[in-house]
């Protein structure tokens, strides 16, 4: 299975519209846009999986910087990611309890 990071998405995208775009090069396990958690509105980026990576590698060649909605589309394979806790590794409290 690949995920696939698609950046520079109009706020304007639905995840079906997402799942549409990339199910013309094949099978679309998923496809989520990323939303801010305070306002539910588009972060401007989202995920898609796709089972085949022969499809999922075609795909992010024939749409990275393809013009969609008026943007031009960031598409690449989604990096892991990182588990580091968002504060540089340490705890909170110095780790005093």
């Amino acid at each position: 299975m690949t995920t696939i990071y698609v950046g520079n998405l109009s706020f304007k995208t639905s995840e079906d519209q997402l799942q549409e775009l990339f199910a013309e090069y094949g099978d679309v396990t998923s496809a989520k846009i990323i939303t801010d958690r305070e306002t539910g509105r588009s972060r401007g980026f989202g995920f898609v999986e796709m089972n085949d990576d022969g499809e999922a590698n075609e795909a992010i060649e024939d749409l990275h910087e393809v013009d969609y909605m008026d943007r031009s589309l960031v598409v690449n394979k989604a990096r892991p990611k990182k588990n580091d806790g968002g504060f540089g590794g340490g705890s909170r409290n110095g780790g005093r309890y």
